[in-house]
């Protein structure tokens, strides 16, 4: 599901007010990081992860086996923070940060 640069920019814009809601820290990728995770992601669609490990290439490696691990889309890396995306036919929509309002 490759996301088209048009796409991007308009999650990105939804993403910009969005604070993270995850942090995978010195632990790394534990059972409860992605159960709590996987359960964010299928509640609100679109979250912030923030990345506190290691250096740059660590990092990196993290986020591409978060998305991995998840099947989310990552939208946007910026620092320690990834904007992720997996679409959720069945969510809440008080709780997705794509059908709010």
């Amino acid at each position: 599901m490759a996301l088209s640069n048009e796409q991007k920019k308009a999650y990105r814009s939804i993403g910009h007010n969005l604070n993270p809601v995850v942090t995978v820290a010195g632990n790394g990728l534990t059972e409860g990081v992605m159960e709590e995770l996987n359960r964010a992601l299928d509640d609100h669609e679109l979250i912030k992860v923030k990345v506190a490990v290691g250096d740059r290439e660590v990092k990196h490696a993290v986020i591409a086996e978060l998305v991995k691990l998840t099947g989310a889309e990552l939208v946007q890396q910026i620092g320690k923070v990834a904007l992720l995306l997996r679409k959720n036919p069945k969510a809440n929509p008080k709780l997705s940060n794509l059908q709010r309002p």
